[in-house]
Protein backbone atom coordinates (compact mmCIF):
# COMPACT_ATOMS: atom_id res chain seq x y z
CA UNK A 1 0.00 0.00 0.00
CA UNK A 2 1.32 3.46 -0.89
CA UNK A 3 2.42 5.72 1.91
CA UNK A 4 -0.12 8.36 2.92
CA UNK A 5 0.80 11.80 1.64
CA UNK A 6 2.54 13.95 4.22
CA UNK A 7 0.74 16.98 5.59
CA UNK A 8 2.05 20.10 3.89
CA UNK A 9 3.87 22.63 6.02
CA UNK A 10 1.86 25.67 7.08
CA UNK A 11 2.65 28.93 5.36
CA UNK A 12 5.75 30.44 6.99
CA UNK A 13 5.62 33.80 8.75
CA UNK A 14 6.68 36.81 6.70
CA UNK A 15 10.43 37.03 6.20
CA UNK A 16 11.12 33.32 6.79
CA UNK A 17 13.06 31.61 3.97
CA UNK A 18 11.99 27.99 3.67
CA UNK A 19 14.06 27.25 0.58
CA UNK A 20 17.38 26.96 2.47
CA UNK A 21 17.93 24.80 5.59
CA UNK A 22 18.42 26.78 8.80
CA UNK A 23 20.73 25.54 11.60
CA UNK A 24 18.19 26.72 14.18
CA UNK A 25 15.39 24.76 12.52
CA UNK A 26 17.66 21.73 12.06
CA UNK A 27 18.43 21.78 15.79
CA UNK A 28 14.70 22.01 16.48
CA UNK A 29 14.14 18.99 14.23
CA UNK A 30 16.88 16.97 15.96
CA UNK A 31 15.12 17.64 19.27
CA UNK A 32 11.77 16.53 17.92
CA UNK A 33 10.31 20.02 17.58
CA UNK A 34 7.72 21.19 15.06
CA UNK A 35 9.15 24.57 14.03
CA UNK A 36 10.89 23.28 10.91
CA UNK A 37 10.13 22.80 7.22
CA UNK A 38 10.57 20.14 4.55
CA UNK A 39 13.94 21.55 3.45
CA UNK A 40 15.25 21.23 7.04
CA UNK A 41 13.90 17.72 7.50
CA UNK A 42 15.39 16.56 4.22
CA UNK A 43 18.89 17.69 5.21
CA UNK A 44 18.41 16.58 8.81
CA UNK A 45 17.38 13.08 7.77
CA UNK A 46 20.36 12.81 5.44
CA UNK A 47 22.76 13.88 8.18
CA UNK A 48 21.22 11.57 10.78
CA UNK A 49 21.31 8.63 8.38
CA UNK A 50 25.09 8.99 8.10
CA UNK A 51 25.62 10.37 11.61
CA UNK A 52 23.01 8.71 13.84
CA UNK A 53 24.54 10.36 16.91
CA UNK A 54 23.35 13.78 15.71
CA UNK A 55 20.07 13.64 17.62
CA UNK A 56 21.66 12.55 20.88
CA UNK A 57 24.29 15.27 20.46
CA UNK A 58 21.47 17.82 20.40
CA UNK A 59 19.93 16.22 23.49
CA UNK A 60 23.28 16.19 25.32
CA UNK A 61 23.78 19.85 24.50
CA UNK A 62 20.32 20.72 25.81
CA UNK A 63 20.91 18.84 29.04
CA UNK A 64 24.23 20.64 29.52
CA UNK A 65 22.44 23.97 29.11
CA UNK A 66 20.11 23.12 31.99
CA UNK A 67 22.95 22.02 34.28
CA UNK A 68 24.97 25.13 33.45
CA UNK A 69 22.07 27.49 34.15
CA UNK A 70 21.37 25.65 37.41
CA UNK A 71 25.01 26.15 38.42
CA UNK A 72 25.03 29.86 37.53
CA UNK A 73 21.85 30.46 39.48
CA UNK A 74 23.47 28.78 42.49
CA UNK A 75 26.29 31.33 42.14
CA UNK A 76 23.73 34.13 42.38
CA UNK A 77 23.39 34.91 38.66
CA UNK A 78 19.85 36.06 37.88
CA UNK A 79 20.22 37.62 34.43
CA UNK A 80 21.19 35.81 31.24
CA UNK A 81 21.99 36.56 27.61
CA UNK A 82 21.56 33.49 25.42
CA UNK A 83 23.28 34.13 22.07
CA UNK A 84 22.44 31.76 19.25
CA UNK A 85 19.49 30.64 21.35
CA UNK A 86 17.72 28.79 18.57
CA UNK A 87 14.01 28.08 18.44
CA UNK A 88 12.07 27.74 21.70
CA UNK A 89 12.13 24.17 22.98
CA UNK A 90 11.83 22.26 26.23
CA UNK A 91 13.37 23.76 29.39
CA UNK A 92 14.40 27.14 27.92
CA UNK A 93 16.77 29.30 29.94
CA UNK A 94 14.08 31.48 31.53
CA UNK A 95 12.17 28.48 32.84
CA UNK A 96 15.27 26.86 34.32
CA UNK A 97 16.46 30.14 35.87
CA UNK A 98 13.10 30.90 37.47
CA UNK A 99 13.16 27.67 39.39
CA UNK A 100 15.90 29.43 41.37
CA UNK A 101 15.09 33.15 41.00
CA UNK A 102 11.48 34.08 40.31
CA UNK A 103 12.53 37.42 38.84
CA UNK A 104 15.34 36.14 36.62
CA UNK A 105 15.77 38.17 33.44
CA UNK A 106 16.65 36.56 30.11
CA UNK A 107 17.33 37.95 26.65
CA UNK A 108 17.44 35.52 23.75
CA UNK A 109 19.57 36.53 20.76
CA UNK A 110 19.62 34.89 17.35
CA UNK A 111 20.32 35.96 13.77
CA UNK A 112 17.57 33.76 12.33
CA UNK A 113 14.28 35.66 11.88
CA UNK A 114 12.36 32.43 12.54
CA UNK A 115 13.73 32.44 16.08
CA UNK A 116 12.49 35.98 16.69
CA UNK A 117 9.01 35.23 15.32
CA UNK A 118 8.49 32.07 17.38
CA UNK A 119 10.15 33.40 20.54
CA UNK A 120 8.13 36.60 20.51
CA UNK A 121 4.94 34.55 20.36
CA UNK A 122 6.11 32.33 23.22
CA UNK A 123 7.22 35.25 25.39
CA UNK A 124 4.31 37.59 24.69
CA UNK A 125 2.97 37.21 28.25
CA UNK A 126 6.30 38.01 29.89
CA UNK A 127 7.70 41.15 28.21
CA UNK A 128 9.22 42.71 31.32
CA UNK A 129 11.55 39.88 32.29
CA UNK A 130 12.15 38.07 29.01
CA UNK A 131 12.93 39.42 25.55
CA UNK A 132 14.23 38.39 22.14
CA UNK A 133 16.61 40.22 19.84
CA UNK A 134 17.29 39.40 16.21
CA UNK A 135 20.97 40.28 15.91
CA UNK A 136 24.22 39.01 14.43
CA UNK A 137 26.64 37.98 17.19
CA UNK A 138 29.48 39.21 14.99
CA UNK A 139 28.42 42.76 15.99
CA UNK A 140 28.86 42.77 19.79
CA UNK A 141 29.01 46.56 20.01
CA UNK A 142 25.62 46.87 18.35
CA UNK A 143 24.02 44.16 20.48
CA UNK A 144 24.66 45.59 23.93
CA UNK A 145 23.05 48.88 23.02
CA UNK A 146 19.81 47.36 21.72
CA UNK A 147 16.77 48.58 23.72
CA UNK A 148 15.37 45.04 23.91
CA UNK A 149 18.49 44.10 25.87
CA UNK A 150 19.15 47.25 27.90
CA UNK A 151 15.57 47.30 29.17
CA UNK A 152 16.10 43.94 30.88
CA UNK A 153 19.82 43.45 31.56
CA UNK A 154 21.68 45.59 34.10
CA UNK A 155 25.23 46.03 32.70
CA UNK A 156 26.63 46.80 36.14
CA UNK A 157 25.70 43.39 37.53
CA UNK A 158 27.09 39.95 36.61
CA UNK A 159 25.49 38.15 33.68
CA UNK A 160 25.43 34.58 32.45
CA UNK A 161 26.52 34.74 28.79
CA UNK A 162 25.54 31.58 26.94
CA UNK A 163 27.06 30.54 23.61
CA UNK A 164 25.88 26.98 23.18
CA UNK A 165 26.40 25.18 19.86
CA UNK A 166 27.07 28.60 18.37
CA UNK A 167 30.77 29.16 17.78
CA UNK A 168 31.12 26.24 15.38
CA UNK A 169 29.00 28.36 13.02
CA UNK A 170 31.59 31.17 13.18
CA UNK A 171 34.33 30.51 10.65
CA UNK A 172 37.99 31.34 11.18
CA UNK A 173 37.90 34.33 8.82
CA UNK A 174 35.26 35.89 11.11
CA UNK A 175 37.74 36.07 14.05
CA UNK A 176 35.79 33.91 16.53
CA UNK A 177 38.26 34.31 19.41
CA UNK A 178 38.25 38.07 19.09
CA UNK A 179 34.46 38.03 18.96
CA UNK A 180 34.25 36.21 22.29
CA UNK A 181 36.62 38.76 23.87
CA UNK A 182 34.56 41.65 22.53
CA UNK A 183 31.40 40.18 24.02
CA UNK A 184 33.10 39.68 27.37
CA UNK A 185 34.22 43.31 27.48
CA UNK A 186 30.58 44.36 27.78
CA UNK A 187 30.03 42.25 30.92
CA UNK A 188 30.52 43.17 34.56
CA UNK A 189 33.26 41.35 36.50
CA UNK A 190 31.85 38.25 38.14
CA UNK A 191 29.94 37.29 35.00
CA UNK A 192 30.15 33.79 33.55
CA UNK A 193 30.73 32.48 30.03
CA UNK A 194 29.14 29.18 28.95
CA UNK A 195 30.28 27.48 25.72
CA UNK A 196 29.56 24.18 24.03
CA UNK A 197 31.16 23.31 20.70
CA UNK A 198 31.37 20.33 18.34
CA UNK A 199 34.85 18.79 18.33
CA UNK A 200 36.75 16.94 15.63
CA UNK A 201 39.42 14.95 17.51
CA UNK A 202 37.17 12.00 18.39
CA UNK A 203 35.84 11.45 14.86
CA UNK A 204 37.54 13.63 12.23
CA UNK A 205 35.75 11.86 9.38
CA UNK A 206 32.33 12.56 10.90
CA UNK A 207 33.28 16.18 11.52
CA UNK A 208 34.31 16.61 7.90
CA UNK A 209 31.09 15.02 6.65
CA UNK A 210 28.93 17.29 8.82
CA UNK A 211 30.86 20.36 7.67
CA UNK A 212 30.26 19.41 4.05
CA UNK A 213 26.54 18.87 4.57
CA UNK A 214 26.03 22.18 6.36
CA UNK A 215 27.41 24.04 3.36
CA UNK A 216 23.92 23.75 1.87
CA UNK A 217 22.41 25.51 4.90
CA UNK A 218 22.34 29.19 5.79
CA UNK A 219 25.52 28.88 7.91
CA UNK A 220 28.80 27.02 7.43
CA UNK A 221 29.99 24.62 10.10
CA UNK A 222 33.56 24.79 11.46
CA UNK A 223 34.17 21.85 13.77
CA UNK A 224 37.29 22.49 15.85
CA UNK A 225 39.86 20.43 17.73
CA UNK A 226 39.77 20.20 21.50
CA UNK A 227 42.75 22.56 21.80
CA UNK A 228 41.05 25.07 19.51
CA UNK A 229 37.90 24.94 21.64
CA UNK A 230 39.80 25.37 24.91
CA UNK A 231 41.40 28.50 23.43
CA UNK A 232 38.01 30.23 23.70
CA UNK A 233 38.54 30.15 27.48
CA UNK A 234 41.90 31.92 27.47
CA UNK A 235 40.53 35.14 29.00
CA UNK A 236 38.33 33.52 31.63
CA UNK A 237 38.72 31.10 34.54
CA UNK A 238 36.99 27.75 33.95
CA UNK A 239 35.23 26.31 36.97
CA UNK A 240 35.69 22.61 37.82
CA UNK A 241 35.69 20.22 36.05
CA UNK A 242 37.04 22.54 33.33
CA UNK A 243 36.43 22.23 29.61
CA UNK A 244 35.35 18.63 29.19
CA UNK A 245 33.14 16.31 27.18
CA UNK A 246 29.50 17.49 27.16
CA UNK A 247 28.18 14.72 29.39
CA UNK A 248 31.10 14.98 31.82
CA UNK A 249 30.35 18.55 32.90
CA UNK A 250 28.78 18.08 36.34
CA UNK A 251 26.73 15.02 35.30
CA UNK A 252 23.51 14.10 37.07
CA UNK A 253 22.28 10.63 37.89
CA UNK A 254 18.82 11.36 36.50
CA UNK A 255 20.12 12.21 33.02
CA UNK A 256 21.54 9.98 30.28
CA UNK A 257 25.32 9.95 29.99
CA UNK A 258 26.83 9.86 26.50
CA UNK A 259 30.40 8.80 25.80
CA UNK A 260 32.72 10.53 23.33
CA UNK A 261 31.93 7.68 20.93
CA UNK A 262 28.26 8.66 21.05
CA UNK A 263 28.56 12.45 21.17
CA UNK A 264 31.45 14.62 19.96
CA UNK A 265 31.43 17.89 21.83
CA UNK A 266 33.18 19.89 24.55
CA UNK A 267 31.62 22.24 27.07
CA UNK A 268 32.72 24.53 29.84
CA UNK A 269 31.64 27.28 32.21
CA UNK A 270 34.08 30.01 33.20
CA UNK A 271 34.13 33.13 35.34
CA UNK A 272 34.97 36.52 33.84
CA UNK A 273 36.74 38.88 36.23
CA UNK A 274 37.22 41.72 33.77
CA UNK A 275 40.00 42.46 31.29
CA UNK A 276 43.55 41.94 32.54
CA UNK A 277 45.30 45.01 33.83
CA UNK A 278 47.84 46.37 31.42
CA UNK A 279 51.20 47.16 32.84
Amino acid sequence: MADAPSTPDPAPPAGIDTTVPSPARLYDYYLGGKNNYAVDRELGDRIMQSLPETRQSAVANRLFLGRAVDFLCEQGIDQFIDIGSGLPTQDPVHEVARRHHSGARVVYVDYDPAVRVHAEALLADDPELTGVVQHDMRDPEGLYGRPQLTARIDPDRPVGLLMLALLHFVTDDQNPYDLVRRHLEHLAPGSYLVISHAESDSHPDRAEYASQEYRSSSANLRVRTQDEIRAFFSDVSPVPPGVVHLSDWRPRDDQPHYTSQQVSGLAGVARWDGPPERG
